[in-house]
């Protein structure tokens, strides 16, 4: 809805965020009711840009949370807010582009949607009353991206470096390509189990943390293998 758009622009500039990234709107955008909502926050809403897809949203970033109030299947690692914002500060710092996935008021993520992070963030709410709007959600967050500024400047003064993960979008074609090799090698069997296998892949694979430079090798090593298929069945 516009309205809750509009609240969550009002608790991210409350807290000095300003990327607002929106993937398609239910009510369409621009969106008056948002700008009402936003209660002068208009520099957020203005800001904002529209994506058709998730994958397109977070493209250009290196890493991601997805926030869930309930367990999902799968093994990625979960965190607090608190140490979630203090590894998003981190990754900031060292240059590179981070972001928090929030999903639909009404049921929120789905599987898939959570798959595309690298981890979960979750809150420790009530687990009799687990349910936040996303406005809340985004207040929430917000909070402690600022604590978590706060609390960096006790830190250590350096820090050794550290090779940044690559792209989503680099990521997100590396799985296309490796499923599309998988289906020529029919790994995929039966063929009703795919979306699990596929998903269970994906999982595994964004865990790793791949660097751009490991990415192309892997990429590499594909088209090797592709090669080599398609010589075989001359």
């Amino acid at each position: 809805m516009g309205e809750n758009i509009g609240m969550v622009a009002r608790a991210m500039a409350n807290f000095s965020l300003a990327d607002l990234r929106l993937v398609a709107p239910r009510d369409g955008w621009p969106n008056e009711k948002a700008r009402a909502t936003a209660s002068r926050a208009d520099h957020v809403i203005d800001a904002a840009r529209v994506f058709d897809t998730v994958e397109a949203a977070i493209a250009d970033l290196r890493f991601v949370y997805a926030t869930t109030a309930r367990p999902r299947e799968g093994y990625k690692p979960v965190r607090g807010p608190d140490e979630a914002c203090a590894t998003l500060r981190a990754r900031s710092a060292a240059g590179q582009p981070t972001g928090i996935l929030f999903g639909r008021e009404r049921f929120g993520l789905s599987n898939e949607e959570v798959g595309l992070a690298d981890e979960i963030v979750t809150f420790p709410v009530d687990p009799t009353f687990a349910s936040l709007n996303i406005a809340q959600a985004v207040l929430l967050m917000s909070y402690e991206w600022t604590r978590a500024g706060r609390d960096a400047d006790a830190g250590p003064r350096f820090s050794a470096p550290e090779a940044p993960p690559a792209p989503k979008d680099d990521l997100h074609r590396f799985f296309t390509h490796l499923e599309s090799t998988l289906d020529e090698a029919s790994y995929f069997h039966p063929p009703e189990k795919r979306d699990v296998l596929v998903a269970n892949l994906r999982t595994m694979l964004t865990k790793a943390g791949f660097t751009e430079p490991e990415v192309r090798t892997l990429r590499g090593v594909l088209k090797a293998l592709d090669y080599r298929m398609a010589k075989e069945t001359r």
